[in-house]
């Protein structure tokens, strides 16, 4: 029987099963910024312990950073608290900052894949809910609180629950004006916000195979949104073609044996999943949110319904 892309890594990733029936996951990367760090280096800080991999794991200054005006000190307080602490911390403790006066200074979730530190294969935690991004590019990526950024400094590992994989197949070609929000807004209209928990989101079909890898992108952002901690789709050919010349991906002949690697890493033909949701493309619209979270969305020709109807619920619309 084959596997999904999650088992895989999974597999090969797990140092062991725990007790609790968790799974003890090495992390591949880590990538940490400056809102959920300080509290974490504390930590190792009190204990005096250091940080395991230094060399897998990456900081860059994002969330609470101005955008034009970059004087020292910063006006907010809190900011320049925050970004300090991690500039402090990630030249105490040898890691790479891409910091701002850095030109690989960005989003981490946008930086990631750009500077090719995101690869298909790895397994990727950052403290963002938004972490599910990466597996855009083949990678199993998961947001994780400030408890568990302290956890992957100091031992590079994770206890994780193991997930199911829900395939989500989109076949056909998409209508004009629909474009990769909208499919997953309507994902996640259809599934709920909370049909994904305990869930791994393997997004395919050809539709999605023929979405460059920032549509990709945009669709695995929003798993979380959807309840399911982990979305990705596998690696193919567009995939190579964007880490290809990337700063930190494999160059000549190690580019050649990584695409092999990366393409052996994607669901067998004949894995089995949990669950399968099949979407037709040309039935979708394009898409617009009208109330407090992602699953009360309706069709730009819809209307919004009653609050009889379902409207005041946040499970359905």
């Amino acid at each position: 029987m084959g596997k999904t892309l999650l088992q895989k890594v999974w597999d090969l990733h797990t140092v062991r099963t725990l007790p609790t029936g968790q799974t003890q996951l090495f992390v591949g990367l880590h990538l940490i910024h400056e809102v959920t760090t300080p509290q974490a280096f504390d930590a190792l800080r009190a204990r005096g312990w250091c940080v395991a991999r230094p060399d897998r794991t990456f900081g860059t200054v994002d969330h609470i950073v101005p955008t034009r005006q970059r004087t020292r000190p910063f006006l907010d307080v809190s900011a320049e608290d925050m970004i300090a602490s991690l500039e402090r911390n990630c030249r105490d403790f040898g890691i790479r900052l891409a910091g701002l006066n850095d030109d690989r200074q960005g989003i981490v979730h946008v930086i990631g894949p750009e500077l090719g530190l995101t690869q298909p294969g790895m397994t990727i935690a950052c403290g963002d809910s938004h972490t599910s991004t990466h597996g855009a590019l083949g990678a199993v990526a998961f947001g994780i609180g400030t408890s568990q950024v302290r956890d992957v400094l100091a031992s590079q590992c994770l206890a994780m629950e193991p997930l199911k994989v829900r395939r989500i197949r989109v076949t056909g070609m998409l209508p004009a004006g629909v474009y990769a929000k909208d499919v997953v807004l309507t994902i996640i209209r259809r599934l709920g916000v909370g049909g994904g928990v305990g869930y791994a989101y393997e997004y395919a079909g050809d539709t999605i195979e023929r979405m460059s890898m920032d549509e990709r992108m945009t669709i695995c952002n929003m798993s979380i949104e959807g309840g399911a901690r982990v979305g990705y789709v596998n690696p193919d050919g567009t995939t190579i073609e964007y880490l290809k010349g990337r700063p930190f991906a494999p160059s000549d002949g190690a580019f050649e044996r990584a695409r092999a690697w990366w393409m052996s890493i994607a669901s067998d033909p004949d894995a089995r999943y949990d669950d399968e949701v099949v979407i037709g493309a040309e039935e979708l619209t394009p898409v617009v949110t009208w109330g407090v979270n992602p699953g009360q969305s309706v069709s730009v020709d819809g209307r919004i319904p009653s609050e009889r109807e379902g409207g005041a619920d946040s499970q359905a619309v």
